[in-house]
């Protein structure tokens, strides 16, 4: 069994995952433990290793 804490994200897990609003490519950012969406500028949390993937918890972020 794997376990995973919440410092610890499958990056192979971003191939099959894109942002919900606008259907593009996500990256991870480790420093934050979020996936950023620059098209939609949300970052989606990850909790204990999973990927949350919901507008309404997207933190909006700005470049």
């Amino acid at each position: 069994m794997n376990d995973i804490t919440p410092q610890q994200f499958d990056r192979r897990m971003l191939e099959a995952l894109v942002c919900p609003q606008t259907q593009g490519t996500l990256e991870f950012d480790a420093d934050h433990h979020e996936l950023i969406s620059r098209a939609a500028g949300l970052a989606f949390p990850i909790r204990d290793g999973i990927p949350v993937m919901l507008i309404d918890e997207a933190r909006v972020i700005d470049d």
